[in-house]
């Protein structure tokens, strides 16, 4: 099976009438009502998911809800969330899935840390730089410089560092950091 796929493509087929029931199935399954399903197919805007109780419907957790550093869940994957909206023209049910909406963004506590010096973890080294991760879903990038070029040449994948917060960007969701004895 491929990483995405459609839900006919995994044995999933809609309950015939589905159209003629679509104002039942928004009737039944208003916004805010909780929801438990399995996951019937990925593709790379979401996650199909068949609603239990409600075999005409077809719900979708959009990939532009969920956290930045959190996947896709996997088909035959059971859910649960809420919904969210309801689309007419292809009677999909939105979905918030419950792991994405308990999800704490620590991002903005690290605004009130610009300066401080913060242990992390190298979880990428690219042309550019050197990726480390400081919190829970909190990557930064040390940028290759000249005086950083020497020292990122000891640095691998792995390997804990000491770096300086130097900015965050909440808005593009950035953080830039510098190294602080790396070697």
């Amino acid at each position: 099976m491929s990483e995405y796929s459609w839900p006919s493509e995994n044995g999933w087929c809609q309950a015939t009438g589905a159209d003629v029931a679509w104002t039942e199935t928004v009737r039944a399954l208003p916004v805010g009502t909780p929801i438990a399903g399995e996951v019937i197919g990925r593709q790379p805007f979401g996650a199909f998911l068949s609603i239990d109780g409600r075999p005409e419907a077809v719900g979708l957790a959009r990939i532009d809800r969920m956290p930045r550093c959190m996947e896709l869940p996997t088909v035959r994957q059971l859910v649960t969330g809420e919904v969210v909206w309801h689309a007419e023209h292809n009677h999909q049910v939105g979905i918030m899935l419950r792991e994405w909406a308990e999800h704490e963004d620590l991002l903005p506590r690290f605004v009130e840390r610009v300066g401080q010096v913060v242990t992390g973890h190298v979880t990428k080294i690219a042309p550019i730089g050197f990726f480390v991760r400081i919190a829970d879903c909190v990557e930064g990038l040390v940028p290759l410089t000249e005086p950083v070029a020497d020292l990122a040449k000891n640095v691998s994948e792995g390997q804990d560092v000491s770096v300086r917060i130097i900015a965050v960007d909440l808005e593009k969701a950035r953080v830039r950091l510098s190294a602080e004895g790396v070697g």
